[in-house]
């Protein structure tokens, strides 16, 4: 049997939603259809990043949960892990689905379980190694976080399977994420990198950008790097709408 990509989909979620609409799976059916093979695929959701929030748990819960084609599970790691042997049970699934919320604590926690080389593993192994906002950055080297304030300082303990930065939320009008994730590439306080509207999501293969993928007309996805004069070049990557 040839063995399966190192695949990663990292993406952000839709955070200011108009009125009435209603939340989109297509992202979650995206990173379940990256899978290889046949029948039914071991889905694992990990809410780390919000502490386990049980509105999160219910949330993902809800789209997978008595699926004929998805054995769904869920990881909790407070106030101790709910399952016996961590490192087994994830390098049996088929895709990792990482919430999002405080990436500097999702880090934290995962290797206070010494969860780095586990997810390493899995991303040798093929497992499909998906997640939004915290879940997204986690995959790469770093990038804006307000994990600690909404001054947005500069993370760099990811886990560094993707060589990039990342921002996340690029388009959301109550921060300035974009401007301060340019200005973080341009000084060198992140390498360069990737960002994501919401509504956009990045699938890797291997260490490469495969396609950008969007489940919202007009969201777009960014390439940034420094600029000989100190500064930024950002182009734009087109999305293939879902």
């Amino acid at each position: 049997m040839p063995a399966r990509p190192r695949q990663v989909f990292a993406f952000s979620g839709v955070l200011n939603r108009p009125p009435g609409e209603k939340r989109d799976p297509a992202f979650l059916e995206y990173a379940v259809s990256l899978a290889a093979g046949v029948g039914k695929k071991r889905v694992c959701f990990i809410p780390t990043a919000t502490g386990d929030s049980p509105s999160a748990i219910e949330a993902v819960t809800e789209v997978f949960a008595g699926r004929e084609d998805v054995d769904f599970s869920v990881l909790t790691l407070f106030t101790q892990p709910s399952v016996s042997d961590i490192q087994a049970h994830l390098t049996a699934q088929d895709v990792l689905l990482v919430g999002g919320g405080s990436v500097v604590n999702l880090m934290a926690v995962w290797r206070a379980h010494d969860l780095a080389p586990v997810m390493r593993e899995c991303w040798e192994a093929g497992v499909v190694l998906a997640g939004w906002s915290a879940g997204s950055l986690c995959w790469h080297r770093g990038g804006p976080t307000d994990s600690f304030s909404d001054s947005l300082a500069v993370f760099t303990d990811g886990l560094g399977l993707l060589p990039y930065s990342n921002g996340v939320h690029d388009s959301l009008d109550d921060q300035p994420r974009r401007r301060v994730y340019r200005e973080y590439v341009a000084s060198g306080e992140l390498p360069t990198g990737y960002a994501t509207e919401d509504g956009v999501g990045l699938h890797y293969i291997g260490t490469g950008l495969h396609e950008a993928v969007a489940m919202r007309d007009g969201a777009q996805a960014w390439w940034v790097e420094p600029s000989p004069d100190g500064g930024y070049h950002d182009k734009p990557i087109p999305p293939r709408r879902l």
